[in-house]
């Protein structure tokens, strides 16, 4: 009797890949499998869970309540609630199909930051928490984050001088530059919603800029993302931060200028031969 031929061992099972074993250290869609020559079931289930959760993220609104109690319970903040403002995108479908809107404040929460008397006295930094792509990423970690930072802050030398703190309906990441120039900060740290991946529904950015003010592009911010439990744990990034801050105040400037050099002494960057270079 002759052997069975692989194709017909193989049909109707779903055929491993040997790469599988690789995705216990990663997020991302490889060694799936297959089922014949289609993707099989599990995993093109997994992958319309993940496309929801990501448009939800988008379009679920930021529960404002539950976050400020979250930093209420922070120490090292100022004693003042956290202000609640507002850019001048009144809806998710504005903020959406008009992004300029997203980078302004509105009338009201431009008049309220400049009633305040905090305005008139210079501080360090003014930490702006944005909803923006991802209100999800901002509800689960931004007090997470902020908690080892502000530990870390208390401990310095020098201390850091905050201004109130701010969270913004409806914003992206330039909207940060007007609020630092209205509370007179010198820097301004911005927590946002990251634009949703198939894997990351829950992405935390966060924008360092130096002498904020309205005009700045891209290139004047330092930016660290992916901090989640599940990416760039919290420590981590509250140490990054840390030494950019140290570094802008030391400087005096942010963006392409300021160098991370949190990760000199890992091990691509110790010297050593590099293995994919054939002698």
């Amino acid at each position: 009797m002759s052997k069975p031929s692989d194709q017909h061992l193989q049909h109707g099972k779903v055929v491993d890949n040997p790469w599988r074993r690789l995705r216990e250290f990663t997020d991302a869609r490889i060694g799936l499998g297959r089922a014949g020559i289609s993707l099989p079931t599990s995993e093109m289930l997994a992958f319309q869970l993940s496309h929801a959760q990501a448009r939800d993220a988008v379009h679920f609104p930021l529960d404002v309540e539950a976050l400020c109690a979250q930093l209420a319970g922070l120490s090292n903040l100022p004693n003042d609630a956290p202000l609640r403002l507002h850019s001048q995108a009144q809806d998710r479908t504005t903020y959406l199909q008009r992004p300029d809107l997203g980078r302004l404040l509105d009338d009201a929460s431009r008049e309220q930051l400049a009633a305040l008397p905090a305005a008139s006295s210079q501080s360090d930094l003014a930490i702006v928490i944005v909803d923006g792509l991802s209100s999800l990423a901002v509800q689960q970690n931004a007090a997470a984050f902020l908690a080892p930072l502000l530990e870390l802050m208390q401990a310095e030398a020098e201390p850091w001088r905050l201004a109130p703190v701010t969270v913004v309906e409806q914003g992206r990441v330039a909207v940060g530059d007007g609020i630092g120039e209205l509370l007179n900060a010198r820097a301004v740290l911005l927590l946002i919603g990251e634009r949703p991946g198939l894997s990351s529904p829950d992405s935390l950015g966060l924008y360092l800029t130096w002498n904020p003010r309205p005009g700045l592009n891209d290139a004047a911010r330092n930016c660290i993302s992916n901090v989640r439990p599940a990416g760039l744990p919290y420590a981590e990034a509250a140490r990054r931060v840390l030494y950019l801050l140290r570094e802008a105040r030391r400087l005096n400037l942010s963006g392409v200028k300021l160098k991370d050099r949190t990760q000199d002494e890992v091990i691509e960057h110790s010297g050593g031969k590099n293995f994919l270079i054939s002698e």
